[in-house]
């Protein structure tokens, strides 16, 4: 395994404390892409060998309610967030056997928009979860019961989508703060008392281009520490976005790479690096961070047209000096890109992989592809060539199976609709 694949694996096992300001285990999954919101699971007790050893269901329950949104893990409960008819409301289960603990809901009826259903993976940090639901609204929940301590609206500062699918992101708790993107003129990025919800500051973001619309995007937050400046990094309608992490002041925005539809896959960040790519004819950028007088700058240091690399949505994973995605708008092709150069080291365009978008996650030296159909494979991550450790499909699928896959101690989890898929993926 490549010694900087290690390295963020190790990240990856303390990212509970670099990111949600708590101590959570190795293995569990506290919030959207894992620890470290870089899709990448700390599990080791894995069966990297599908062909010899499908993944065996181990239960399926209902009750989660209808959305897209993935799964957090921590210390044995399992939280999402999904409709009924009359609420979009926090799920709290089992993570060991599915049974349904809590239910809380959060709106006085079912928000109406473009593939209803929730979209946010809560945020759980210690004793509390944070939570956006799909009509605009960040709420606080305690883990214990779903008891509501504090729900601010995104009204609250003019909030606004790129386009008509819902808002989409999952809150990133910082320290003593929780963030999120209501896309107001004035607070594109806000920053929160955790504890009680009180504004810290509101980042103003200027139009920074002619491509893409205003408002937020389906992205969340990430953070960065490029150029030595604490920053917040996120996409948003017109593009990519910093905002300095003290105060909220807009530090740099690059318009080239989005589009006027949906910006949706998370950037992902490697020291004074961002990589950022979108759908829709679009493409990929690197850009290098740098200091300029008491500012950040953003450099691109090359872009990739649509017909090279485009992340439609399903989510970018950097493993060692590469990053592993599905290729092409609404396909998950899997691809090998060199993050540096910009180099497409391999990239797999065969039938066996046409079944729409892919979400994915890392897991001991593979990734899982899940497609858009429902389709599930096993690919090594290797710059060495593709190699394909196996293929399965669940045994239910509704629609579009878009919510990530996310594994916690050998067992993967796989939400589909109201439903929630448990397989074992242990070694035996």
């Amino acid at each position: 395994m490549p010694l900087r694949c290690v390295f963020a694996l190790m990240l990856a096992a303390c990212a509970g404390v670099l990111l949600t300001g708590t101590s959570v285990s190795a293995s569990d999954w506290p919030q959207w892409r894992g620890p470290n919101r870089d899709g990448i699971a700390a599990d080791s007790n894995f069966n990297a060998d599908w062909r010899r050893q499908k993944p065996e269901l181990l239960w399926m329950v209902d009750g989660m309610g209808q959305g897209y949104a993935s799964v957090s893990v921590v210390d044995g409960k399992l939280f999402t967030t999904g409709n009924d008819r009359s609420s979009q409301s926090v799920v709290c289960a089992d993570a060991a056997t599915g049974e349904l603990q809590w239910r809380r809901k959060l709106t006085d009826k079912a928000p109406k928009h473009g593939y209803e259903g929730s979209r946010c993976t809560p945020t759980v940090d210690g004793d509390r979860l944070y939570v956006v639901t799909s009509n605009g609204q960040i709420s606080c929940l305690r883990t214990a019961d779903g008891e509501v301590v504090w729900t601010r609206s995104f009204d609250d500062w003019n909030g606004k989508m790129m386009s008509g699918w819902g808002f989409s992101e999952s809150p990133l708790v910082d320290g003593n703060w929780v963030l999120c993107t209501p896309g107001g003129p004035d607070a594109m990025i806000v920053a929160l008392n955790k504890m009680t919800g009180d504004e810290v500051w509101a980042s103003a973001v200027p139009q920074i281009g002619e491509n893409g619309k205003d408002g937020a995007a389906y992205s969340s937050i990430v953070i960065s520490e490029g150029a030595g400046v604490k920053q917040y990094v996120q996409l948003v309608g017109r593009g990519v976005i910093g905002v300095r992490a003290e105060d909220g002041k807009f530090l740099w925005g690059y318009n080239r790479v989005a589009n006027g539809t949906a910006n949706i896959p998370t950037p992902i960040i490697e020291g004074d690096y961002v990589f950022a790519s979108t759908g829709y004819g679009t493409g990929s950028c690197l850009l290098k961070l740098s200091r300029d007088g008491n500012g950040v700058k953003a450099e691109e240091q090359y872009f990739l047209g649509s017909k090279t690399f485009q992340n439609h949505h399903g989510g970018m994973i950097l493993v060692g000096d590469h990053v592993y995605a599905g290729h092409q708008h609404n396909k998950g092709f899997p691809i090998c890109v060199e993050m540096k150069s910009g180099d497409v080291t391999w990239f797999e365009q065969s039938r066996e992989f046409n079944h729409g978008s892919a979400a994915i996650t890392y897991v001991d030296g593979h990734i899982i592809f899940r497609y858009q159909d429902g389709f599930i494979a096993l690919i090594e991550a290797t710059p060495e060539g593709f190699k394909l450790d196996g293929m399965f499909k669940p045994v239910y699928q509704e629609g579009k199976s878009w919510s990530h896959p996310v594994v916690v101690d050998g067992k993967m989890y796989l939400r589909e609709q109201d439903r929630l898929m448990c397989y074992d993926v242990s070694e035996t």
